[in-house]
């Protein structure tokens, strides 16, 4: 069966047209790139990093305004302190999984050294979903390269999805879960969405409102007994709208609705945090005088809020029509969404209506 997105199966989600590669590429300057692990000797690697990067690279030097919203902090997402105080993106976001939190980190930091992007220490922003049921965590296998490999590969243009990056080895409603992406078009403005979604039970997933985890309930589940007593999933939001640091929080905020539309609830051992960033003001990280910028005004931001909800709930469910079946650690597997019955699932609930 070929893996392909939600819309080529006949499924849109919402109202507001896409941009052109319907991901958050699509907002100008904001360039993705993955590096994928995965071998099965010395030890079992199914993980990755996936890299972010607004303004084509130069985010070191032109920051943007950006905030996050932790709908449930069982999870990291690093430089969220100083993001928090100063309302300013510095660095590229990168992807990961939980134990290489602090390798990603640190070349991140290397990396803007050694281009001279930066002559001063940053606090990057590295966040993280645990892979430990498909990925044999304890090899850490992500090594300082692996991240510049990533970055060497961030381009503009379509986003691969499904088992790549820092989505290699993650589940997803405990189908083969990963990346996804997503975008919308509204009043002029692009917002744009990537997720690496670790997280939902089966009995939740939802598709366009309709329960299809629960007519899949058959399809065999990655669990030996119990679920893992952890699941997680990161949101970036990215838009060329001109929003000030406040708005960029409401807008991760509102990242939540789209979430739990596709099913997710927020339990006490996930991880779901959002980050979201706005490139429609200039801001030289060395600026001496005072910097012009502008804002929506409040009630504007109504219709990137209902976008939003839509390019997240699209991007999620993208993340499991892309991924494949996967085996990996101590031979367990993580079934992919069977897409030839979700689509007759989908085609029967549309009839019946």
């Amino acid at each position: 069966m070929t893996r392909a997105r939600l819309r080529d199966w006949g499924i849109t989600i919402g109202t507001y047209p896409t941009g052109p590669h319907n991901a958050i590429t699509d907002v100008p300057g904001v360039w993705v790139g993955h590096k994928t692990l995965i071998y099965d000797r010395p030890r079992i690697a199914r993980t990755g990093i996936t890299v972010i990067m607004p303004r084509a690279g130069h985010i070191w030097q032109d920051n943007c305004f950006a905030a996050y919203h932790a709908f449930n902090g069982c999870g990291e997402m690093t430089g969220m302190h100083w993001l928090a105080e100063s309302g300013l993106l510095c660095y590229p976001i990168a992807l990961t999984t939980t134990h290489h939190v602090g390798t990603v980190h640190e070349a991140l930091v290397a990396y803007g050294q050694e281009k001279g992007l930066t002559d001063l220490s940053a606090l990057a922003v590295v966040a993280e979903t645990w892979d430990g049921w498909l990925n044999d965590l304890d090899a850490f296998h992500i090594k300082k390269e692996h991240v510049y490999q990533a970055i060497a590969e961030a381009k503009p243009g379509p986003v691969a999805e499904g088992n790549v990056g820092g989505g290699t080895g993650m589940i997803c409603h405990d189908f083969k879960g990963g990346i996804g992406t997503a975008s919308r078009v509204v009043d002029g403005y692009t917002i744009g969405v990537l997720v690496q979604a670790n997280h939902g039970a089966r009995e939740d997933l939802r598709v366009d409102g309709l329960p299809v985890g629960r007519l899949l309930a058959d399809i065999p589940q990655p669990w030996d007994n119990e679920p893992a007593a952890s699941s997680s999933i990161i949101i970036v939001v990215g838009t060329d709208a001109p929003l000030l640091p406040h708005q960029c929080r409401r807008l991760a905020q509102r990242a939540a609705v789209g979430f739990s539309r596709v099913g997710g609830i927020g339990h006490n051992g996930s991880g779901d945090i959002f980050l979201a960033f706005a490139t429609g003001n200039h801001l030289p990280a060395n600026a001496q005088e005072p910097v012009t910028v502008q804002t929506l005004p409040g009630h504007k931001m109504n219709p990137l809020f209902s976008a939003l909800a839509e390019a997240v709930e699209e991007a999620i469910l993208n993340v499991l029509t892309a991924a494949e079946t996967m085996t990996g650690y101590k031979g367990r597997t993580a079934h992919a969404l069977p897409l030839d019955r979700l689509q007759q699932v989908m085609t029967a609930a549309t009839i019946n209506r």
